[in-house]
């Protein structure tokens, strides 16, 4: 088997660094080097890696760029023949390198190597599953679709492929690694570890700003591999639209409440309607309008401690069940 490289680019991640260094540490794969690209931290990050040592441990610190540029400046310093990409709150299961690793042994003319996902809080507890995609081979038209790998710390890549396609778009964070998948898809299979690998750490602070940000990089992803598709592709941009404002009204819903947040539900909801009509048919309908009630018409506070309190009633995650991953 060939080595792996884990790239992990941290900043400000003191509170979460350590234990994803350790889901590292801890893989049953133990022929790999850890590569942690520090973004110009200003709180205790650097400390924290420091004191942890493990001899596969490798630090690098540069001036703050953005994630895209630090799992750039890791592939530079990477010497594996594989590489994996791990954000600083998420987290491996013990056998998540092993998994891959074999498949892409298995499938040697295939580029990645992708898991299920599994979604926690801040606290490390269960929240909701991923996408559980289950496509193996030639992946590219399903991509277009959505991004069904879910997020950049699953992805077990052969270097070589790389080489040839390219690195991260440093223009498109949050959506770089999507465009990355694209293009790697549009050369090379793909083969699927149908069982949760990746814990994926999601956090009830983020603001309309954020999303803001992943709409127009999602948009460009789509617009970008849709300029390179073949023309018989073309007809799916549609599709891969709505897919998107699903996933973007998910976000939001998940989204620190207010009324700012609200209106930008409503926003996206009417957006993924207009490209699929049928979601207004769907039973979580119901519960979206619901919370969008308690976000527009009570104070942040009591919003927040109400939607909590009504956390299992008003789950919406069955909105990604809606997301189309078939032509």
């Amino acid at each position: 088997m060939g080595s792996i490289s884990v790239v992990i680019p941290v900043y400000n991640g003191e509170k979460t660094i350590r234990q994803t260094i350790e889901s590292v540490c801890n893989q049953t794969f133990s022929d790999f080097e850890l590569i942690v690209i520090n973004d110009g931290s200003t709180d205790s990050t650097l400390e924290i890696v420091h004191k942890i040592t493990d001899p596969r441990l490798k630090v690098f610190s540069y001036a703050n760029a953005n994630q895209a540029a630090s799992r750039n400046r890791g592939i530079a310093k990477a010497t594996g023949e594989y590489i994996a990409f791990l954000d600083a709150d998420d987290l491996w299961t013990p056998d998540k390198l092993e998994s891959q690793m074999d498949a892409l042994e298995r499938y040697p003319n295939a580029a990645l190597a992708y898991s299920w996902t599994n979604c926690i809080d801040e606290s490390d507890q269960f929240l909701h599953s991923g996408t559980r995609a289950n496509f193996s081979g030639n992946v590219y038209q399903t991509l277009l679709l959505a991004d069904f790998i879910s997020n950049g710390s699953n992805a077990l890549v052969r270097k070589q492929a790389l080489d040839e396609v390219g690195n991260f778009n440093v223009l498109l964070p949050p959506a770089e690694d999507w465009d990355l998948w694209l293009r790697l898809a549009s050369c090379y299979p793909f083969v699927v570890v149908p069982k949760p690998q990746v814990l994926y750490r999601q956090s009830r602070q983020s603001s309309s700003s954020n999303l803001v940000k992943q709409e127009a990089a999602m948009l460009t992803v789509i617009e970008k591999a849709f300029n390179e598709a073949p023309d018989a592709f073309k007809p799916l941009q549609s599709i891969s639209l709505g897919n998107t404002y699903k996933y973007l009204t998910f976000k939001s819903l998940q989204a620190q409440p207010s009324q700012t947040t609200a209106l930008m539900t409503i926003k996206f909801l009417k957006t993924a309607i207009h490209h699929d009509p049928n979601l207004l048919k769907s039973k979580v309908w119901i519960k979206i309008v619901l919370k969008l009630a308690i976000m527009m018409l009570l104070p942040p506070i009591f919003s927040e401690k109400l939607l909590v309190y009504l956390q299992t009633i008003l789950n919406t995650s069955t909105l990604l069940g809606y997301i189309q991953l078939t032509p």
